[in-house]
This record gives structure tokens, sequence and C-alpha cells, in this order.
């Protein structure tokens, strides 16, 4: 039987706070949580803590929140913890070589990609965008490059046909944290070793941006339909049309469906009915199924129709 070892955790969002409350779980002990510092959130901009530091305020364990662990006296406070490694999942900050060496084991990364594919912010998000058959996540040794450290251990999960962001997101919390406690039972007898990654296969999952959420009609409508469903629940694909008093209303859109191509300009509307909005792109026609008006819950594309087809009439040209 192994000996529990002490870890330093390091993590922020929810995703993050599923892995801390395994490690709570699990024979290990947490000596130490590392989260960002509190942002203002909400209507009234009030401070929020992590989903990180509220369940490690509930286990009364030591909370930091440094800036950046660059300078000399964060990086003294860490290295006196004395952590046998330390785990670090969507923690938001870089890690200088100074913390890379301070744990006795070094730093494990929980990263939600097969690596070396998809390194970078938004891993996720990018597996669905691209296309990919399949996703999940895997358990490196941190080094001082952006996702290019060893890799100790792989978990795999078919991208469903109707996939979102936030589905994957869900299926990944799920796998994650049992491979990690699994790592950490054999990481000092050294059950998993190190795989380096192969550099002619790495690519980078650039992040999501508002900008880029807008569906852009010349694009193939397969690939639209892939940004809507990797773009929720952020930043959400969104287009804008005109209302019958020329005011531009903007539309977000959370389900689409690809129909055979028809031979009109990119950004045509072809018709509307019951079954959705189709819109001609430069490759097959989207139809669009669920939307959003400005100010309203989503909801059907007839929903939308009922109250608002003047907005949608054959043969108009979206932008």
């Amino acid at each position: 039987m192994t000996k529990p070892l002490n870890i330093i955790f390091a993590g922020t969002p929810e995703f993050a706070a599923v892995h801390l409350a395994a490690l709570l779980n699990s024979k290990h002990n947490v000596i130490a949580v590392y989260t960002q510092p509190d942002k203002p959130a909400g209507r009234g901009k009030k401070l929020q803590a992590s989903a990180v530091k509220q369940l490690a305020e509930q286990h009364n364990l030591p909370v930091y929140q440094p800036k950046s662990l660059r300078n000399a006296e964060a990086q003294q406070t860490l290295q006196a913890l004395n952590a046998d490694v330390m785990v670090v999942v969507a923690y938001g900050l870089i890690l200088p070589k100074a913390v890379l060496d301070a744990p006795r084991l070094g730093c494990l990364n929980v990263h939600g990609s097969i690596l070396p594919r998809w390194r970078g912010a938004a891993p996720i998000q990018r597996a669905i965008w691209a296309g990919d058959k399949q996703s999940g996540v895997t358990i490196m040794q941190m080094n001082e490059g952006l996702d290019t450290g060893d890799m100790l251990y792989k978990v795999y999960c078919e991208i469903a046909p109707e996939e979102t962001s936030l589905s994957l997101y869900h299926k990944l919390e799920n796998l994650a944290p049992p491979a990690l406690i699994e790592v950490l039972d054999g990481l000092e007898a050294g059950k998993f070793p190190p795989e380096p990654q192969e550099e002619i296969l790495a690519n980078y999952a650039d992040k999501l941006s508002k900008q880029e959420a807008k569906l852009d009609w010349q694009l193939p409508a397969a690939q639209l339909e892939r940004c809507i469903r990797a773009f929720n629940p952020w930043p959400i694909s969104y287009f804008v049309t005109t209302d019958s008093e020329g005011k531009e209303q903007s539309l977000k859109v959370y389900q689409a469906n690809v129909l055979p191509h028809q031979p009109q300009p990119a950004g045509t509307i072809l018709r509307t009915d019951k079954t959705g909005i189709q819109i001609a792109t430069a490759e097959g026609v989207l139809n669009l199924t669920q939307l959003q008006p400005a100010g309203k819950k989503p909801m059907s594309a007839q929903d939308l129709l009922n109250g608002r087809a003047d907005w949608f009439p054959s043969g108009k040209q979206l932008g």
C-alpha cells in the first residue's frame, strides 16, 4: 500500500472544484489550495470567490490567492509547504520553473483533450468546432511550455453528433477525477512512465471570442452547425437581421441542422416553417431550430415565427 501524498491543489472554476472534491475523498492529503483572486460578479459587481475557494473553505483548507507566482515571496511561500506534488486543474496562472520544481514529485496537470491535440485554452470547444469524433483527458507532468509536458495517462470518450461544449464538459468532468486519483495512487511507484508528446501532432486550441460567434454564411452549413454546438454555453452563436421597421435584431442560435444544398447566394433566407428557418450557406442549407431574441428565453423556430415572421421573409439576404 502506497503512502498518502501531501498535495497542493491549484484550480479555479467548477471543473477544478470537482477534482478537489475527489482528492478530499481520497487517501491523499490536500495541504493547501491555490486559486485565482476573488473577482467582481453579477449586477452588483460584488467580489465572488471561485468554486475552488468555496469548497476549500468548507473543508477549512488554507487558501492562497496570489495575483502572480513570478515573484520570489510567492514562490518561497509555496516551497515552504514541502508538498509531494502539486495538482493543477484550470488554475489560470502561469507556473514558473521555481514553482514547477518545488514539489518533490513535480506538478501534474489535468487537460481536457487527448494531447498533443488541442493544447491551450479551449480544448473542449475546439474539438467540437473541428468535427473531432473523440475527446478525453490527459494527465501530464508539467514543464515550462504550454501543455507540452510528458503524458502519464489518457482516458477517452466519444463526441456524439449532437454534442455541445457543455455536454462534453460534463463527460470529461466524470472521466477526469478518477483518472487523476489513479495516477496519484501509482505515482511514487512509477506505474505511469512519462511519454513525450509528438510535436508533429500538436495543435493549439485558441480562445473563443464573441466576434467568432457571429455566423458567417460564407462557411459550409456543416461547419456552422458545429460552431453552434461548440460555442454553447459561451459565447453562443448569433446572427443579425432587421425587423419590419429596419431596426437591427440580434438572435442567438442554440440548435440547427444541415439540409441539402440549394443554389442560392449564401445568407439567403430560403423558407420558414414549423421545422425551422432555412438559410443558404456556401455549401448546404443551415436550418435554425432553436433561437433566442434579445431579452427573451430560447424558443423553437415555430414559436419565434408565430410572433416575428416579418423578420424572416423568403429571399431576404442576411449579412
